[in-house]
Parts: structure tokens; sequence; C-alpha cells
């Protein structure tokens, strides 16, 4: 079983409401991802699940210049202060 990962890409060609419906679409038929959040005004999507990173930007690449911010682990450890 793979690993959840959290995916921070940066489309410079999403500027509207109908960009950044192109784009989820696009990335919603990706099999393995849980969640995609989108902000049209910073230019960012949010996507969470046990996918392929690759394959996600070159979907993504068909609607405009993509930037991947950032890839990492989708659980936040939780230091526990209680002991």
């Amino acid at each position: 079983m793979a690993q959840q990962k959290k995916v921070v890409l940066k489309l410079l060609s999403m500027n509207d409401e109908k960009t950044k419906k192109k784009a989820i679409e696009a990335v919603a038929e990706i099999y393995g991802i849980d969640s995609i959040a989108a902000d049209h005004k910073e230019q960012k999507m949010t996507i969470t699940g046990e996918m392929d990173t690759f394959l996600i930007a070159k979907k993504l690449k068909k609607i405009g210049k993509v930037d991947i911010v950032s890839v990492g682990s989708a659980k936040q450890e939780k230091k526990d202060d209680k002991k």
C-alpha cells in the first residue's frame, strides 16, 4: 500500500472559475486521489491521496504552465505534549 501524499501545484493559467473547473476535472480522473482543493486567486491546487505526481503534472500541463510547489506526506505528525 502506497503512502498518502500531499501535492501543492501552481497553475499559472488558472485565473478564473472556468479554468479552475477544467483543472479539477482533469485531475479528478486520476486514480487514487482523495481530495482536491483549488484557489484561482492564488493559482494553487492542493491534492491529497495515493497518486502519481508526474501524472497530475502531465494532465495539468494541457491546461497551462505547471509549477510543483511541494510534495510531501499527507499525515502531519502531532507532538505529544502531555507526558
